[in-house]
C-alpha cells in the first residue's frame, strides 16, 4: 500500500533554501555525520572510494583516497579519547588511527566481495558498527541477499565478534534508531520500503518487522521530471525528536516523518538523487546536510542540476542527535 501523503503536510519545521558546500561533485556521495568536536562534516565517495570531510567556515573539502569502495564510517573513541575512524570497505572493517593514515584490518564480512560489498551503516548508542550490505551482481537484477552486520570491536582481546542481524534485502539502506533507542529502522531501497522493529536493552531487533513506510514503484516508462513517483528511500537519520528523515534516490526530495509515520516534511531538492540526510552544524544553528549521486545519471539531467554529486545544506530549526561512536578497546 502506497503511503498516504497528505496534500500538504504539517510541520512545525522553518527551512531556508538549499546551499552547496564547496568542492566538485563526487559519484556517490553517502554516510555522512557530522563530528560535533571538530565542527567537521564526514562523508563517503562510494564508487570514488574515497573519503571526505569539510569544515565548518571552509571553502576546502579534504579527499582521502582509498584502495576499495567505502560503504559507511564512524569516529572511534578508546579509552575514552577520541581515535579515528572504524570505515566499512566493500567486505572489509579497518580502523585508521588519522586522517590517511595506515588501514589496520580488524574484521572481515563474511559474505562474497564478488557479488557484495557493504553499504549503509552506523554505530549504536554501545558503540557497535552496523553495516547493512548491497547485492551486486556483474550481470543481472539484484537479489535479497544483503543483510545487516552488526560488528563489537568493545574487546579486541577477546577477538572481534560479527553478528548478522537481519537479511533478505537487495540493497540495505536506512538505518537508525529512535532517540531512546527502543525502535530501529531499516530500508531495501529496490523494494521501496522502510520498515521498523523493537529493540531490546541492546539497541538490537527483536520479534517481526512492521511496515513503516511503503513507497509506489517507478511506473513504467516514467522519467525524471514526470508526476506520479516519490522515489525509492535511501540514507536516513532520526533527530532529537524522533523523527525520521529520508533521502528519496531519484525522488528529488527528502521526507521527514513523525514516529507514528505522519509526513512532516516533503523538502524538493536541486538533484534528482539525494542519497541521505544527516543533521549537524555549529552549536544552537543546526543544518540539514544531504549528500547526492552523479553516477550513472543522464548527461541532460547533471547539465539541469549542477549540484548533483554535491552536498546539500539547509538550515532548520530542529534539534540534532550527536553522532555515536564506534568503540575500540584492546
Amino acid at each position: 500500500m502506497t503511503s498516504p501523503y497528505p496534500t500538504t503536510p504539517s510541520t512545525s519545521f522553518a527551512f531556508t533554501d538549499w546551499t552547496a558546500l564547496p568542492g566538485p561533485a563526487v559519484s556517490l556521495g553517502e554516510s555522512p555525520f557530522w563530528q560535533a568536536q571538530e565542527n567537521r562534516l564526514y562523508w563517503v565517495d562510494i564508487a570514488g572510494r574515497a573519503l571526505l570531510r569539510w569544515q565548518l567556515g571552509s571553502d576546502v573539502v579534504e579527499r582521502w583516497a582509498l584502495p576499495s569502495e567505502p560503504g559507511c564510517f564512524a569516529p572511534v573513541r578508546s579509552g575514552g579519547e577520541s581515535a579515528g575512524w572504524v570505515i566499512a570497505l566493500r567486505n572489509r572493517v579497518c580502523h585508521a588511527a588519522r586522517w590517511g593514515g595506515e588501514l589496520n584490518e580488524l574484521a572481515t564480512l563474511p559474505f562474497d566481495p564478488q557479488t557484495q560489498r557493504a553499504n549503509d551503516g552506523k554505530c549504536d548508542a554501545l558503540g557497535r558498527f552496523w553495516i547493512g550490505t548491497i547485492h551486486e551482481p556483474a550481470s543481472g537484477p539484484r537479489q535479497p541477499v544483503g543483510a545487516l552486520y552488526c560488528v563489537d570491536l568493545r574487546a579486541l582481546s577477546s577477538g572481534v565478534v560479527v553478528r548478522k542481524m537481519l537479511d533478505g534485502v537487495s540493497t540495505a539502506n536506512g538505518l537508525a534508531w529512535s532517540p531512546d533507542g527502543k525502535k530501529m529502522y531499516w530500508s531495501d531501497t529496490p523494494a521501496h520500503v522502510i520498515c521498523e522493529w523493537d529493540c531490546n536493552a541492546e539497541h538490537e531487533p527483536v520479534g517481526a518487522a512492521r511496515v513503516f513506510q511503503q513507497f509506489a514503484h517507478k511506473p513504467a516508462q516514467w522519467q525524471p521530471g514526470m508526476p506520479g513517483y516519490m522515489g525509492r528511500p535511501d540514507g536516513a537519520t532520526v533527530d532529537a525528536q524522533g523523527n525520521y528523515w529520508c533521502a528519496m534516490y531519484e525522488g528529488a526530495r527528502v521526507l521527514c516523518f513523525s514516529a507514528q509515520g505522519e509526513l512532516l516534511a516533503d523538502l524538493p531538492t536541486p538533484v534528482q538523487c539525494p542519497t541521505m540526510p544527516c543533521l549537524g552544524g555549529a552549536e544552537g544553528q543546526t543544518r540539514l546536510f544531504v549528500t547526492s549521486a552523479s553516477q550513472g545519471r543522464p548527461a541532460a539531467e547533471l547539465e539541469q542540476m549542477p549540484l548533483s554529486g554535491g552536498v546539500l545544506s539547509m538550515a532548520l530549526h530542529a534539534e540534532a542527535l550527536p553522532v555515536n561512536w564506534c568503540v575500540l578497546e584492546a
